[in-house]
Order: C-alpha cells, then sequence, then structure tokens
C-alpha cells in the first residue's frame, strides 16, 4: 500500500504516503492540501501514525497558521481579479526597462501561471515570470525581475549572485524573505 488516510483528534484527516526518497519519518502542512506523513521504507504506517500522532499539537498550530494563509491569498486574490493581456504587458515593459537600466541581455520571456515558482532562467537565458506577480508591491516585482536577469549572469545562488543582488538592490535576502510571504498566491 502506497498512501494511507487516518482521522488524528483535533487535527482531522491526515494522508500518510509511502516515500522512496524519505531517510525519515516527516510531517508537513501544506496550503490547501493540507497534511501529509512521508513515510520512508522499512517503516510501518502504524509507527508512522504514531509518530503523527505524537506531533498533534505542533500540526494544529500549523493548520491554524496554514488557514490564515489561505484566507489573506484568497483576499487578495479576489480584492485584485487578472488580466493577463495587461499583466503581460506590464511585467514585459518592467523587465525590459530593469534590463536596459542595469545592463542585462536575455533571449525570450514567458509569462505563465507557474504554481511552484515566481520566475525562472532558462540556461538559453530565456525568463519566466509568474502572471500572478502583478499582485505583488512594485518592489516585490522588482526584485523577482532583477533575481532572473541576475541569473542571466550567474547561474546559481552562490556568494557572487547575491553580491550582485545586494549592489543592485541593497538587502537582497530580505526582500527574498518578503516575496516568501506570498508564495500561496502560487498555490491556486
Amino acid at each position: 500500500m502506497k498512501t494511507r488516510t487516518v482521522e488524528l483528534k483535533n487535527v482531522g484527516s491526515v494522508k500518510m504516503e509511502r516515500s522512496a526518497r524519505a531517510k525519515h519519518i516527516s510531517v508537513s502542512v501544506r496550503p490547501y492540501n493540507g497534511v501529509r506523513v512521508a513515510v520512508p521504507r522499512g517503516v510501518s504506517f502504524a509507527r508512522a501514525e504514531l509518530f503523527a500522532r505524537s506531533k498533534a499539537g505542533w500540526i494544529q498550530k500549523q493548520i491554524d497558521k496554514m488557514k490564515q494563509m489561505e484566507a489573506v491569498a484568497s483576499a487578495l486574490k479576489e480584492n485584485q481579479p487578472l488580466d493577463r493581456p495587461a499583466a503581460r504587458r506590464r511585467l514585459i515593459d518592467r523587465l525590459d526597462f530593469l534590463a536596459l537600466k542595469y545592463g542585462f541581455q536575455y533571449n525570450r520571456v514567458f509569462i505563465k501561471n507557474q504554481k511552484t515558482r515566481w520566475g525562472s532562467c532558462s540556461n538559453k537565458n530565456n525568463i519566466n515570470l509568474n502572471v500572478n506577480l502583478v499582485r505583488l508591491p512594485d518592489e516585490l516585482i522588482d526584485y523577482t525581475i532583477l533575481h532572473e536577469l541576475v541569473h542571466t549572469r550567474v547561474k546559481n545562488h552562490g556568494h557572487r549572485f547575491w553580491a550582485q543582488m545586494d549592489r543592485l538592490l541593497g538587502d537582497a535576502r530580505k526582500l527574498d524573505r518578503a516575496l516568501s510571504e506570498y508564495n500561496l498566491l502560487l498555490f491556486r
């Protein structure tokens, strides 16, 4: 059996999944997906269920946080309906402006409704931007675009990458943390 669902008191439904990659039993609470327990090979579902029960307090706190975050994301989406053609124009115009201002070159741009990323840059310097960026504050839109533009020169997140980001933006990691507060917009 690869999956099993159990009910935990004060928590509700918990999905337990056999995982070939997991080394230890782990519990995660994901937006819109609920609670998942990764069960490594060689560990019984009964043992994993006991582990999950021992973490019920922590799980409930995470569920409460997730519900709050889901409500904020829903409100943002309701208050800012998405006009895709306008969003595309706005993001491409901003990308072109920042690329010219800071001397970056990219190949092609794609505006997509990605479920896990705000943006990406391919080895061929094609840039993908998430259409939901237009729902974010302007400084986070610029941060994301510059993040991908820097990847046209530095293809990893090493010291050189963050040093260049800091030269452009000041404290880039602070903006990176601020961006993560909006990650729930990616899930729906």
